[in-house]
């Protein structure tokens, strides 16, 4: 058995002292739906984070690499779009590889300001970013990207705000979510701000499949830790090695779906309220839509951005996207 799957046995665990409540309500009213579904945001604790980045690294999965590559190539093009003196936001701040990447090329740029909902994790990210970077004025701002955002004042002072959503998140958002996000943007960048995203492209499920099921089963473990810490959390008692990970192909909304499927009928319990599994039921972890670049294009056009710049990798598998 890979020790990158840690599995832990489905043994009653003990009410833990401190529930993060929103945690917990996300988790029970996902189980309770008739397509039982968690939120993918919860993926990433220490060891879930440790595990993305593992994925990453895998030859079957091309967006981080593919991405970074595309952004190194064009990073100077960009910045002169951009131009001197901004501030720039990061919508879901991350590792902040590719961060360094524009930061890099940037002209002068005033202020960094990364968005997430860890207050602990921003810390880390704008500190060690502050070393690097000692010019640059580190403005964490704590929050959801999907919600409204209080944006520093000072911001303001720069030539631009330039946002920036790499890694394809833009794809585990509905259509509804995107619509929201792309007008929160608008009024949190201003009328001449400028937006990058990196989005991921429509493509042969011979490519995507293997990306989201990789043969080391290392995105089956990344699955399975949303469990594990669901039993760490809030005492649930989840058997890990009853659930099998499953990435299918979903052509009609273009979208690759990761699940968690019971192997057998059976029961399982959290803070006080069981939920039933019939054999081969599933719980829907994640989607990662694919985009074609006139379909993300004429989502943001609808809410008053416009097309400025496209970049693609030669076999057209990703794109960096500029809008303003």
């Amino acid at each position: 058995m890979s020790t990158l799957e840690r599995p832990e046995a489905g043994l009653r665990r003990a009410k833990p002292a401190v529930i993060d409540e929103v945690f917990a309500s996300d988790v029970l009213a996902g189980l309770s739906k008739p397509q039982k579904e968690l939120p993918c945001r919860w993926f990433y604790d220490t060891r879930g984070s440790e595990l993305f980045e593992a994925i990453t690294g895998l030859p079957e999965y091309y967006p981080t690499k593919t991405e970074a590559k595309i952004l190194t190539a064009c990073a100077l093009e960009l910045s002169g779009l951009a131009g001197p003196r901004v501030a720039m936001i990061e919508y879901g701040a991350g590792a902040a590889v590719k961060t360094r990447l524009l930061l890099d090329a940037l002209e002068a740029p005033l202020y960094y300001a990364p968005v997430d909902i860890s207050a602990a994790f921003l810390r880390g990210v704008a500190e060690n970013l502050a070393r690097e970077y000692p010019a640059i004025a580190m403005r964490p701002i704590i929050g959801n990207f999907l919600s409204d955002l209080e944006i520093p004042t000072e911001l303001q002072t720069a030539q631009r705000r330039l946002g920036f959503f790499p890694g394809s998140t833009i794809g585990n958002l509905s259509d509804d979510e995107i619509t929201a996000f792309f007008r929160r943007a608008r009024r949190q960048l201003g009328e001449d701000g400028m937006l990058v995203i990196g989005a991921d492209l429509r493509k042969s499920p011979d490519i995507l499949i293997p990306a989201y099921d990789d043969s080391a089963g290392v995105t089956a473990a990344f699955n399975k830790n949303l469990l594990a810490r669901i039993n760490r959390e809030l005492g649930g008692d989840f058997d890990l090695e009853r659930f099998s990970h499953k990435a299918v192909w979903n052509d009609a909304d273009s979208r690759i779906e990761m699940h968690l499927v019971s192997d057998i009928a059976q029961s399982i319990t959290l803070l006080g309220k069981s939920f039933d599994f019939a054999g081969g039921e599933s719980i829907h972890t994640e989607n990662s839509r694919k985009f074609s670049v006139p379909g993300l294009q004429s989502l943001a056009e609808d809410c008053g951005w416009r097309p400025v710049r496209v970049w693609e990798d030669p076999q057209k598998l990703f794109s960096v996207q500029m809008f303003g």
